[in-house]
């Protein structure tokens, strides 16, 4: 009874979703100078004629606006959270100090301001932002809170492309999310049947009949797209995760999975008048891939209600193209050539490193996860890797799973070496800090450096950019260490005697020790200004602590052991 009335809902959103009603694209507003203010609020928005959702946005009811950055030029931004619950905000695919990335370390409390500050060493592309706190990321990104950043040069400005935001250039965010019968957000399920551009449902877009740009960010939870237009129009591809590529790539179809971004221009003159539509092409997506006829590598591996959804291994529309005149200063031909790269070498490489992706449970629910890397789920207080700064390194991505993963960095873009053995198509030559490794023992190899940023104490994220699957814990962290570092006395000085796990948590957490001590004789909770919240005078590990009585925020636990005083620090959210 359960799986029909969510079928019958299902059903009741994808055809309202496939209505012959057109909305208005929604173009995000910009900021730009020299310092940025960004609030972080819930809202409303009406996603449904008749039906008020609530989402969460930037400045805004939902999603944020287009940050505009200059290639070395300061900016200081300031992030205040209004919202009851914790967040972060991690600014995808910039190289910024890990004090200033937006981990799942740099909590942004409620009622806080969070103020990051940094020169930006970027290409000219299209980055962006959203939250990235443990657990929490798939349910923040999926009600709203994500945003474009554009970064301009002069390289990219000496190129003749349309770059008149919102009138030539345009950002869309290609999104499918899941409704209930209120149509509230839902998330951690198969049936995201509702697409969305710019948090638009069944979208139309005035465009004029000359080269249009459009910068596509894959902002989905999980599913991959395959993007074209109808009539088997060509594009081309002139921009990747971290810039502009070497020269445009003819393309028809452009498989984007969760991360990526993509610039593309498409040539629209002498069609005034036409109406064409944006798709993406799941009827030919190959298996294992979500948005596939079959996510896994054979009919065996299923996703429970993952056939429900008539979004799986079908073509569907993501935004309709109106075309009219063209513009008096219009760009009609796209450049030859565009801008010059020098790859790392594989002969520079100082170190390779292996990460193995595998399910938690093996056999005919391995796909339904979770997933691990290198045999372990995340953990906040556990530093998986310790890079020396200044380090070129391969990293070699092998998947034993039986579905596709989009494999993310945070602080570099790095250049693929390989896909199975076999040299990158020339879609994915350009800077990059997302790359889909296929399922069933695929392997990529990518080359990157660890330069400009160190810090010895607050790490970097590495993980599945599916937001559930990071959220289950797909996910490692790292440190790029300081010359002057013995890279042998880090363990010690580094990793916590106290572990307290989940972290964040919600109503309970569990304490225990890397040490053999067994007892401890005081343990304290304390508040961020140093008052006791809790006590325990005696007890043994491992141990239960209960939360529950507790706001939410951040604390510090103090525990006293045979081998002295132990500081960690948690979150409850």
């Amino acid at each position: 009874m359960k799986n029909k009335i969510k079928i019958a809902v299902f059903a009741l959103l994808f055809y309202a979703n496939t209505g012959y009603s057109q909305n208005t694209l929604f173009i995000p507003d910009t900021v730009s100078g020299p310092m940025v203010t960004l609030q972080i609020q819930n809202g409303q928005t009406t996603c449904f004629p008749g039906f008020t959702t609530q989402t969460m946005g930037f400045n805004g009811n939902i999603l944020g606006p287009t940050i505009l950055l200059r290639r070395n030029r300061p900016v200081d931004l300031r992030v205040l959270n209004t919202l009851s619950d914790t967040t972060t905000v991690h600014w995808h695919g910039l190289h910024v100090a890990p004090q200033h990335d937006g981990g799942p370390h740099t909590y942004i409390l409620p009622g806080a301001l969070w103020n990051p500050a940094f020169t930006v060493h970027d290409w000219a592309g299209t980055y962006w932002y959203h939250p990235h706190l443990h657990y929490k990321t798939n349910e923040h990104v999926s009600k709203g809170l994500a945003g474009f950043i554009i970064v301009r040069d002069s390289l990219e400005e000496a190129l003749a492309l349309p770059r008149t935001y919102g009138v030539d250039d345009f950002p869309l965010l290609l999104q499918t999310k899941s409704f209930d019968s209120n149509r509230q957000i839902t998330i951690d399920n198969p049936y995201d049947s509702v697409v969305l551009v710019n948090g638009t449902r069944q979208a139309i877009l005035n465009v004029p009949a000359q080269c249009v740009r459009f910068r596509l960010l894959n902002g989905s939870s999980e599913r991959v797209m395959n993007v074209g237009f109808t009539s088997n129009l060509g594009f081309h591809m002139i921009g990747s995760d971290g810039g502009l590529l070497e020269q445009p790539v003819a393309l028809n179809r452009l498989q984007l999975a969760p991360g990526e971004r993509a610039e593309v221009l498409v040539n629209l003159q002498g069609r005034t008048g036409q109406s064409i539509q944006l798709m993406s092409y799941g009827a030919e997506l190959p298996n294992a891939f979500y948005g596939a006829a079959q996510p896994g590598m054979g009919a065996g591996q299923v996703i429970p209600g993952y056939s429900l959804n008539p979004l799986n291994g079908s073509n569907f529309t993501l935004l309709t193209l109106s075309v009219g005149a063209a513009l008096p200063q219009g760009v009609f031909s796209v450049p030859a050539t565009l801008i010059p790269h020098e790859p790392w070498l594989e002969s520079q490489a100082d170190t390779t490193r292996t990460f193995t992706f595998m399910p938690e449970n093996m056999g005919p629910t391995a796909i339904q996860g979770p997933f691990m890397i290198n045999n372990q789920h995340f953990d906040m207080q556990v530093i998986n890797h310790r890079i020396p700064f200044n380090n070129t390194e391969i990293w070699e991505l092998v998947n034993q799973t039986p579905i596709a993963h989009p494999f993310h960095i945070h602080d570099v873009q790095f250049y693929v070496l390989s896909v199975n053995g076999q040299l990158p198509a020339p879609q994915l030559r350009g800077r990059k800090d997302v790359v889909m490794v296929p399922a069933g023992m695929g392997r990529v190899r990518f080359i990157t450096r660890f330069e400009t940023h160190h810090n010895n104490h607050i790490p970097y994220m590495y993980h599945c950019h599916m937001l559930t699957h990071e959220d289950h814990g797909m996910m490692g962290q790292f440190l790029v260490v300081s010359p002057s570092v013995d890279l042998e006395e880090l363990p010690k000085k580094h990793q916590p005697s106290l572990i307290c796990y989940p972290n964040p948590a919600s109503d309970f957490i569990h304490l225990t020790m890397k040490t053999d001590a067994l007892d401890f004789w005081n343990l304290k909770l304390r508040d961020l200004r140093g008052r006791p919240v809790l006590r325990q005078d005696k007890g043994s590990f491992p141990f239960e602590l209960s939360l529950v009585t507790l706001p939410k925020g951040a604390y510090f636990v103090h525990c006293h052991t045979k081998y002295g005083k132990h500081v960690a620090k948690i979150l409850r959210h």
